[in-house]
């Protein structure tokens, strides 16, 4: 009864607002919450990705073995609740807390949409990252700890872009195609 209240709140508010993406999260006691997306005047249940690696937990170290002071590759990712009209996944890998503002360290997109993206791979087409190449860079924080988002995109479609594309161009082609979405996020901090 509260949700179908909620609903038709968000309906009127609906009406009097733009017709940007709004997002309203609910809980409902479950171990996921749901997501509602009003787009364009369409109302749709967006339940999350789970996004785990068996390399570090949520909010945990990252191992050095996937940073500059390691081998320098990709970690494993496990995803779960792809829904099974996802076309492709997108991955991005992001640094927020980088002094000179977010550096990008993985992007990828067009992957097939499976439960895992193996260690040391190249699942996908491999944007242009911060670093200005084409395939993951590993944490390497110049001092303190960061924080490295794992940010995976469930698309209704493939996206039309070359590997010469960045970040801010897969992420404006993803527009209207996300249908879900879950992160994981590592810390790392240098050891020298």
């Amino acid at each position: 009864m509260r949700h179908a209240l909620l609903l038709v709140l968000l309906l009127f508010l609906l009406g009097c607002s733009k017709p940007d993406t709004i997002r309203y999260r609910m809980s409902d006691n479950s171990t996921l919450s749901n997501e509602i997306q009003i787009k364009n005047n369409e109302v749709t249940n967006m339940t999350p990705l789970k996004i785990t690696s068996p390399s570090f937990n949520n909010n945990e170290l990252i191992p050095a073995k996937y940073t500059c002071e390691g081998l320098d590759i990709n970690p494993e990712i496990d995803i779960a609740n792809i829904p099974k009209e996802a076309k492709t996944l997108a991955l991005i890998v992001d640094d927020p807390d980088a002094p000179m503002g977010t550096w990008d360290h993985w992007i990828v997109f067009n992957i097939s949409p499976s439960a895992v993206i193996k260690e040391d791979s190249i699942p996908g087409v491999e944007a242009i990252n911060s670093f200005r190449k084409n395939h993951y860079g590993g944490p390497c924080p110049p001092s303190g700890t960061h924080r490295y988002f794992f940010k995976v995109y469930a698309l209704n479609t493939s996206l039309p872009l070359s590997s010469k594309v960045n970040k801010q161009d897969m992420e404006k082609a993803m527009q209207g195609h996300i249908i879900a979405q879950g992160e994981l996020v590592g810390l790392y901090r240098k050891r020298s």
